[in-house]
């Protein structure tokens, strides 16, 4: 397994929100973590990264190719986010320098994580913008982020994240901000790059029908802790928690709700 989760604890101010939480993602494999709002969903993904906000702390397990990577030293653990790890956001504003160009943001982790040259890595940036279908991709990499649509962020952020080769990607509701139309969009790019850049996935969502498109397998996550597990296709099928079934009818509702109904 190349992530493993095990009964994983986050406190905050006393307050346990993250409890007891396991999962793990084998090479190549696809995860969904799905619940509704303070489930606890992101929390447990930026404990993997070493990201808590302050004041919060985590116990438990995760391992990493069979290294434990909880509670190690930030500047080991930075070692691996970014060049094995990486993460992409809900909003792409919060990850993206508004006072730096496209190509000079996806070209940092090659120069960070790989040594490349300024010169090699603008080249590699062109590349991943047109990997990540940003419009002509050699004029979008010296634009800022603040010029670019919703979805052309979140393609750049996407770049980003792949620069340096991952071998995992955590997705925390990449398409949540995004319409329906570039929601579809990022979503097929999302899955066509997992498939055939050999990676691993974690997705993060409330939406099990988003989450039927990039993933096989979910936890359903309520209250900090995990209710339910299994196959994607079987908890739509056969959902046997009452939180998993009221996200089974929350997708049967989005799936047949009439087009421009709010």
């Amino acid at each position: 397994m190349s992530l493993v989760v095990t009964d994983l604890r986050v406190e905050i101010g006393g307050d346990v929100v993250v409890d007891g939480v396991s999962f793990a993602v084998p090479d190549g494999g696809r995860l969904g973590l799905i619940g509704e709002s303070g489930s606890g969903k992101s929390l447990t993904a930026l404990a993997i990264l070493g990201l808590l906000p302050d004041g919060a702390v985590a116990s438990g397990s995760v391992t990493w190719r069979g290294r434990e990577i909880l509670g190690i030293p930030d500047r080991q653990l930075a070692r691996v986010r970014g060049s094995e790890l990486a993460v992409v956001f809900q909003e792409p504003l919060t990850a993206l320098n508004p006072i730096r160009t496209i190509g000079r943001q996806i070209a940092e982790p090659l120069r960070i994580h790989g040594g490349a040259s300024r010169r090699a890595a603008r080249a590699e940036a062109v590349r991943l913008a047109a990997r990540v279908a940003l419009p002509d991709p050699e004029r979008v990499i010296r634009r800022y982020p603040h010029e670019l649509s919703g979805g052309q962020r979140q393609r750049a952020a996407l770049a980003m994240a792949l620069a340096a080769g991952p071998s995992l990607l955590i997705a925390d509701e990449p398409t949540t901000a995004l319409d329906v139309t570039v929601q579809a969009e990022v979503l097929a790019l999302l899955g066509d790059l997992v498939a055939h850049e050999g990676m691993a996935l974690v997705f993060i969502t409330h939406d099990l029908a988003v989450l039927a498109q990039v993933a096989t397998h979910a936890v359903v996550l309520a209250g900090g802790r995990a209710v339910e597990s299994g196959a994607v296709a079987e908890l739509l099928a056969r959902p046997a928690h009452p939180v998993t079934r009221g996200l089974v009818r929350d997708a049967t509702a989005s799936l047949w709700r009439p087009e421009g109904s709010a």
